[in-house]
């Protein structure tokens, strides 16, 4: 059973910073492309950054590009999402997911495994 826990969210002022991190537990996770969604209510998910299974390759959704930057530790089961420059917009409940082909997708039905999510508030 492949687990995912995400942690860092908290509340944080517009241009501050924060980190969230993810750990894959129950499964290695080195083959497995990693990514990121945020929520709001009432919206569907959308796909925020992504890495694929070799750690070199990276995507972002437009609005978080030069702000973000999601990277995987150096035992690939963890990942990353560096936040800054925060903005009002950017709260959400941010989700860690797992993809088991190892390379990342920017719809979020191809992606096995998901964390609970964590709660990320920017005040303006």
């Amino acid at each position: 059973q492949v687990q995912l826990v995400e942690s860092g969210g908290g509340l944080v002022q517009a241009g501050g910073s924060l980190r969230l991190s993810c750990v894959v537990s129950g499964r290695t996770a080195n083959s497995y492309a990693m990514g990121w969604f945020r929520q709001t209510p009432g919206k569907e998910r959308e796909f925020v950054a992504a890495v694929n299974w070799d750690g070199r390759s990276t995507y972002y959704t437009d609005s978080v590009k030069g702000r973000f930057t999601i990277s995987r530790g150096n035992a690939k089961n963890t990942v990353y999402l560096q936040m800054n420059s925060l903005r009002a917009e950017d709260t959400a409940v941010y989700y860690c997911a797992a993809d088991s082909s190892g390379y990342y997708s920017d719809s979020e039905r191809p992606w096995d495994y998901w964390g609970q999510g964590t709660q990320v508030t920017v005040s303006s």
